[in-house]
């Protein structure tokens, strides 16, 4: 990729590689902090009655992004909240920052993209419909069992 002078090229970083310059982050270090977002991300939209929640290391499968949480609500208002509490959780308390938003109006299909790791939010017919479990098949699920009630995982 080829950045310009006017385009300031930590935009095309993940939130974790935005270190200081002369600092290279650790590969486990950043692992880590991806994996912490993930599960603080999880274990947030459980908080706001989330279903189906999986959280998939997708870091075999792609270059872009270590991990993908997926959840389901119920309602429009339910993905608002479960997206908005998120945001809070990542931005406020663990000093993250999202780099966009997609769906937030239509409310059948909220992505938050945090550049190590996409929360994918969907409305029963979209989750069904896109099916990305299916299409993620040899992500590896991540156990997080320890923070959301079993009735809750996907």
């Amino acid at each position: 990729m080829t950045v310009t002078d006017s385009t300031n090229e930590e935009e095309y970083l993940p939130n974790s590689d935005r270190l200081p310059r002369g600092e290279v982050p650790d590969e486990a270090e950043r692992i880590a902090r991806s994996l912490e977002l993930a599960r603080a991300a999880a274990e947030t939209a459980a908080e706001n009655a989330g279903r189906e929640i999986v959280v998939l290391d997708v870091r075999e499968q792609s270059t872009m992004f270590d991990f993908f949480v997926l959840a389901t609500g119920s309602s429009r208002r339910q993905l608002h909240a479960m997206s908005e509490e998120i945001d809070h959780k990542l931005e406020d308390d663990l000093k993250d920052r999202r780099i966009g938003i997609e769906g937030y109006q239509e409310s059948r299909w909220i992505l938050l993209d945090y550049g190590s790791i996409v929360i994918h939010l969907f409305d029963d017919q979209s989750r069904e419909y896109y099916s990305l479990e299916s299409l993620w098949a040899d992500a590896t699920k991540v156990d997080v069992s320890d923070l959301i009630p079993a009735e809750q995982l996907g």
